[in-house]
């Protein structure tokens, strides 16, 4: 089963590493919404979103002889474009560790009235209300499910470091929600 799950869109990866424009397109069309997405997480505007989403597809079909199979093509275009947002944002100085040295509020007690599970909709707007390094952290981890090791290796900080920015982005976030 996994082998299945490995190869979906292999005719059309195998097809695009010849140069086929028309499997190029077709794979541009499958994975072009939620790759958008995910960068839309990571950086915030449509606009730069946009561009990111442009240059990684056309970096992964030129780095298209380097993929392997070893993960599904969804999760290989993924990382590319994770990692250029990321980088994107490192070049604009919106440096996403930069909450080592802000000392945020956190309350430790939660509203003992507010133990309900909180609609989505306040999450996501309490994600977005969040200080930048804490949203890398939360949407990597909880949205893009990438572990702390990789999250680590993401942003270029250690996974003690990853796992105690994740802990008080949590914290933020919740401040943040019952607030709504």
């Amino acid at each position: 089963m996994k082998t299945n799950i490995l190869h979906t869109h292999k005719n059309l990866v195998e097809k695009s590493k010849s140069g086929h424009r028309n499997s190029q397109y077709q794979l541009y069309e499958l994975y072009v919404d939620a790759m958008y997405n995910v960068s839309m997480r990571i950086v915030g505007t449509k606009e730069d979103a946009e561009d990111i989403i442009q240059d990684s597809f056309v970096d992964a079909f030129k780095k298209l002889d380097t993929f392997r199979y070893e993960s599904t093509f969804g999760s290989w275009l993924k990382r590319i474009v994770i990692n250029r947002s990321i980088n994107y944002l490192k070049l604009k100085k919106i440096l996403v560790t930069v909450i080592d040295t802000h000392e945020y509020y956190l309350s430790d007690e939660l509203n003992e009235n507010n133990s309900h599970i909180p609609d989505i909709q306040y999450v996501k707007k309490g994600i977005a209300l969040l200080p930048q390094g804490y949203k890398q952290i939360i949407n990597l981890y909880l949205i893009e499910g990438y572990d702390h090791i990789e999250i680590g290796e993401i942003l270029g900080i250690s996974n003690s470091t990853s796992k105690s920015q994740y802990h008080r982005a949590k914290k933020k976030l919740i401040e943040i929600i019952n607030t709504f």
